[in-house]
């Protein structure tokens, strides 16, 4: 079952690998969705880090996988794979893509996606599903396993996965310390809920957080230096997940601690992830997240919102790091 779907459709392709500005309009045949998946008519598409990285040319799509950047999206069920049955044509939906997001339509697994949360319009719902996916497996689905009562410290607060992060730590019950700079940048994370801000510039996170008896749970996406001083933070067995090496992933440093804290340190990437997996990600996001946004205890973070044209312009923003929140591309 189908809706009327063009045979061509609007997109944004990576010309080369480099700066934003190797973002360029193009046009491409609308993609048939397979038997498990639906078409979407895209309305809004987030801007997260991986599109940075594959933009630069250090994160190859999956095998399979398009080429084309956006990897969460929002909008209206199209047509459907045969062997779905828990969506309708017309559903508005938002979702975890495989890539492709920044086009007029994509496909998507059909239980990868989740109903449009009450109050929330479509690019709000879009800003959702990759960092929701991505914060949820990792810090309370996998071996990090945040508890009520933990102390937990997320690294760039003000950013989409670190507010992500605030806000479900603290609607889980821990007590939540996290990083930034400026000033602007902290206040946003505090907003959010953090217990407490600390500004890098000024403070040591370290001496902070071990003040106040050591993590057990730490988020980071900026490695480089920070691994060593992430193990000097924790509390004996914490765990200690890295998502991202903004300052590098190449480091020497002594391991002993993990051994004498008896520490876990992990990390993962969401794309190649299993699509089994990904779905039970979204079946436990439905059932203990989707609730708290509705009731407002969780907000969205949209902070910007631009044309799928100017998709340079936010890719610029978002490397600028002066932003707060999610950066999002509306189409249409």
């Amino acid at each position: 079952m189908s809706a009327n779907i063009p045979t061509s459709m609007k997109v944004i392709e990576i010309t080369e690998p480099g700066a934003p500005k190797v973002l360029k309009p193009a046009f491409r045949d609308v993609p048939a969705q397979s038997d498990h998946e639906i078409l979407i008519k895209v309305a809004a598409v987030g801007v997260n880090g991986p599109d940075i990285v594959q933009r630069r040319g250090h994160y190859p799509p999956p095998k399979g996988a398009t080429d084309l950047l956006g990897l969460e999206v929002s909008g209206e069920v199209v047509a459907l794979g045969k062997n779905v049955s828990n969506w309708t044509v017309g559903d508005k939906v938002c979702g975890l893509t495989n890539g492709g997001g920044y086009a007029e339509y994509v496909r998507a697994d059909a239980n990868h996606c989740l109903p449009i949360p009450k109050g929330l319009n479509l690019v709000e719902a879009a800003s959702l599903p990759e960092t929701f996916f991505t914060v949820w497996s990792n810090i309370f689905m996998g071996v990090a396993n945040l508890q009520a009562g933990e102390r937990f410290l997320v690294h760039g607060g003000s950013g989409g996965i670190g507010a992500t992060a605030i806000q479900l730590g603290k609607a889980f019950g821990a007590t939540v310390f996290t990083t930034d700079s400026p000033t602007d940048r902290c206040s946003f994370a505090k907003e959010l809920g953090a217990d407490q801000v600390i500004n890098y510039n000024e403070e040591d996170f370290v001496e902070i957080v071990r003040g106040a008896g050591g993590a057990n749970v730490i988020l980071d996406t900026i490695g480089g230096p920070y691994v060593e001083r992430n193990i000097k933070a924790t509390a004996p067995e914490a765990r200690i997940v890295q998502l991202a090496f903004n300052l590098g992933s190449k480091i020497e440093i002594n391991l002993m601690p993990v051994m004498l804290k008896r520490l876990v340190y992990t990390g993962s990437t969401l794309r190649s992830r299993p699509e089994t997996f990904k779905s039970e990600i979204a079946r436990q996001l439905r059932e203990k997240v989707w609730p708290i946004i509705e009731d407002g205890t969780i907000k969205t973070m949209v902070r910007q919102s631009l044309p799928l044209e100017q998709a340079a312009e936010a890719h610029a923003l978002m490397e600028s790091a002066t932003h707060t929140g999610k950066i999002m591309l509306e189409i249409g």
